[in-house]
């Protein structure tokens, strides 16, 4: 599991850089762009951190799952709000890719939760 945070933090990271690449590329660049890769580099240091400290991979693997529930929460619920109006742009398309990323990260962590337990 915490290979696979490190994964998928990589996968926010470039994503977010992507995002402002091409917000520069435009002539307006936006920090909001760079959201995903705020979650990436935390996904990526509890990934790593869980890998380092192996008694407290369980808990470090938890609050990735509960960042990566957040990472999902925020741009989808975001998306739902203005469904009504949405056009496919870069922002809404990087909202969709990270809110895609972060659940497959809480549905694989939550099947390796619920595995370890048994």
């Amino acid at each position: 599991m915490p290979n696979t945070a490190i994964w998928i933090g990589r996968l926010l990271v470039l994503l977010g850089i992507a995002g402002y690449g091409y917000g520069m590329y435009n002539g307006n660049p936006s920090l909001t762009a760079l959201i995903p890769a705020a979650f990436g580099i935390i996904l990526m240091l509890l990934g790593h951190l869980a890998v380092a400290k192996e008694n407290w991979r369980k808990h470090l693997m938890h609050l990735a799952v509960i960042f990566a529930l957040l990472g999902f929460i925020l741009p989808a619920g975001r998306l739902v709000s203005k469904f009504g109006d949405l056009t496919l742009s870069a922002a809404v398309t990087s909202q969709i890719l990270m809110a895609i990323l972060c659940l497959v990260f809480v549905v694989m962590g939550v099947r390796s939760f619920a595995a370890a337990r048994r």
